[in-house]
């Protein structure tokens, strides 16, 4: 791999960083990048793990620096976030990701369509469904699974469930949400590192990027909260969404054309 190379994919793992600690979905930024470079996937997806877990930790202690993290409601979080990112990883040669391609531009536009369409979001609680408990012991491993598996638009959708199913305000959601992308993340990490797929001279220039740029987007949210979370969460979703769609392999856009 060329110096161009590895300067280009720098940049695009900032950028990442920068949208992921606001609103999610840095992965698919990054890993298509991973791809255009030639990396084999799982190499790919491992590598783009080691810089994806840089953001959102770097995410997460700017988020603690500020008060924002409730490390007593999020301690289940952790643990079980952490052990789907792992699970997923260690699935991640045995799943066939062609079912994942089609369903998941599906779920990411029903996640815009619900940020579009519903009351104003603010800072303000909503009526709450379960409690942070319930949705860490069923949710979390389920979204950490998907996460360690292949990853892109996870951050919306943990946003999402904490406003729909917890009831949380946008900030409070968006805190939780880093701890628990955090803990998906260094959880499928651990196991690529132990099976010695991550390329590192790439993952770490990539891994610095993506913290500098995560701590930009970090202070973003938190200074001009909700009116920036909502826009760029309803951008991200609809850009993954589109981006899966017009992948050359995704069962939806073949069936489509063949039906023409």
């Amino acid at each position: 791999m060329t110096w161009d190379a590895i300067g280009m994919l720098t940049a695009v793992a900032f950028l990442a960083g920068f949208f992921d600690a606001i609103a999610g979905g840095g992965g698919l930024i990054t890993l298509p990048a991973l791809f255009l470079a030639g990396l084999e996937p799982v190499s790919a997806i491992a590598t783009n793990k080691f810089q994806a877990a840089s953001a959102t930790v770097s995410a997460t202690v700017a988020f603690a620096r500020k008060g924002l993290i409730e490390w007593r409601e999020s301690r289940w979080l952790v643990f079980c976030g952490f052990f789907g990112g792992a699970c997923g990883a260690l699935l991640v040669s045995a799943v066939n990701k062609r079912w994942l391609e089609a369903c998941v531009p599906v779920m990411l536009i029903f996640v815009a369509l619900y940020f579009i369409f519903s009351p104003r979001l603010g800072n303000e609680e909503r009526r709450r469904r379960i409690s942070i408990f319930v949705f860490s012991i069923t949710v979390a491993p389920l979204l950490g699974m998907y996460d360690g598996i292949f990853g892109p638009g996870v951050g919306s959708f943990f946003m999402v469930g904490f406003v729909l199913l917890c009831g949380l305000g946008m900030m409070r959601a968006m805190s939780f949400t880093k701890i628990a992308n955090a803990s998906c993340n260094l959880g499928s990490l651990s196991i690529f590192i132990a099976k010695g797929v991550i390329v590192w001279p790439l993952a770490v220039a990539m891994a610095l990027a993506a913290f500098a740029g995560a701590q930009l987007g970090a202070r973003a949210a938190v200074r001009v909260g909700p009116r920036l979370v909502k826009p760029l969460l309803v951008l991200v979703c609809c850009a993954l969404a589109i981006k899966l769609l017009s992948m050359e392999s995704n069962p939806l856009r073949m069936a489509f054309l063949n039906s023409w």
